[in-house]
């Protein structure tokens, strides 16, 4: 007959044994908790920071993309017409004032000052750039946005007829206008007889505002980068389309390259041409500002979220203000982490007209 085993070799673990286990598997599942915490955050920030970059890459590229078109107006020449007798107004409310603006391709407000009243929620002693030029397409043609889709159209003559680009008056050059009753320039195949010959291309009239916001959304708290954009209803022009950009975008600070020598090259760089090169009245601002034929582009992106712990410590310099000195960020210190990205674009519009 086989032995009985002890009573002493069938009993269990003992109270001390399974305290102590207990801890032990305590103390392994508190540490691979904080490890995941720890790597989640990690995870959190990185994606975050890629956030970031995205956006200002982003921003830097759309207003560089918009730049490099400045002054397109097909095939016409705005060099011929004459300088306004003031800077018009950054929101053209008639064709009047949109006519004055086609004689600078890009303009600007430094430090956000004097903004006009189409402007809203716009952060302070942050820049505003002004983008003026025709779609690189023909309305209604391709993928082209349809001209039932609203104004205001652009339509540069080719037609060497008195009545057009023969005539003594400039206006007669191009047609800029929200009536199609008004687009009646005509192609090279024209005759002498006004009004004869096949239509010219209409392209659609772009002014893009760009400026920084306090909010994304109503509130939020966000900055961003946004565009507004203008539109017609049909009997005027109107600003009523506002495009969100980038998000995180904090400050935008905007140089320009100056043509003074009038050769195609910037020979100096001012953040505001209004007051460069001793100018003190509105026809030299108009004139300086005509010479733009480069831009300089400083953006202060920001994650849209907090970091935990971190503390934003650092200042940032975003180019020089209109009297030379570097224009200073200080220091936030909040838990938002930042980063400067810049970038200088060249106007081939403008430039290209200006060279010998």
């Amino acid at each position: 007959m086989r032995p009985i085993p002890s009573l002493r070799r069938a009993r269990g673990f003992s109270l001390a044994e399974l305290m102590i286990a207990s801890a032990i598997g305590l103390a392994i599942l508190a540490g691979l908790s904080t490890m995941f915490v720890k790597n989640t955050r990690v995870q959190q920030e990185i994606e975050q920071s890629h956030r970031q970059v995205e956006n200002g890459r982003y921003a830097i590229d759309v207003l560089g993309v918009d730049l490099r078109n400045a002054g397109y107006y097909a095939e016409f020449d705005p060099t011929v017409l004459p300088s306004p007798p003031a800077l018009p107004a950054l929101c053209a409310a008639n064709l009047d004032e949109l006519k004055a603006g086609l004689v600078l391709p890009v303009q600007g407000l430094d430090n956000g000052a004097d903004l006009p009243a189409c402007l809203s929620d716009v952060r302070p002693h942050t820049d505003v750039l002004v983008v003026r030029r025709t779609a690189t397409c023909i309305a209604g043609v391709g993928n082209c946005a349809p001209r039932s889709d609203g104004g205001p159209f652009f339509q540069a003559s080719l037609c060497n007829n008195a009545s057009e680009l023969d005539s003594p008056s400039v206006a007669d050059f191009y047609a800029l206008s929200l009536s199609e009753v008004n687009l009646n320039r005509h192609q090279r195949d024209c005759s002498p007889v006004a009004g004869s010959g096949t239509l010219a291309a209409v392209r659609r009239y772009q002014t893009h505002i760009y400026y920084v916001a306090n909010n994304n959304r109503a509130g939020d708290g966000i900055p961003t980068l946004k565009r507004l954009e203008l539109g017609s209803t049909g009997q005027a022009p109107t600003w009523s389309t506002v495009v969100p950009l980038a998000e995180g975008i904090e400050d935008l600070q905007v140089e320009y390259g100056l043509d003074l020598a009038k050769d195609g090259v910037a020979d100096i760089t001012t953040a505001d041409p209004a007051t460069a090169a001793g100018c003190a009245d509105a026809a030299c601002a108009v004139a300086n500002w005509r010479t733009a034929v480069a831009v300089r582009i400083h953006v202060l992106a920001r994650n849209t979220q907090a970091s935990p712990g971190h503390v934003d410590r650092k200042s940032y310099v975003l180019g020089l203000d209109a009297d030379g000195d570097p224009h200073t960020v200080d220091a936030a210190r909040d838990a938002y982490k930042r980063h400067v990205f810049q970038t200088q674009v060249a106007l081939p519009n403008p430039a290209g007209r200006r060279l010998p």
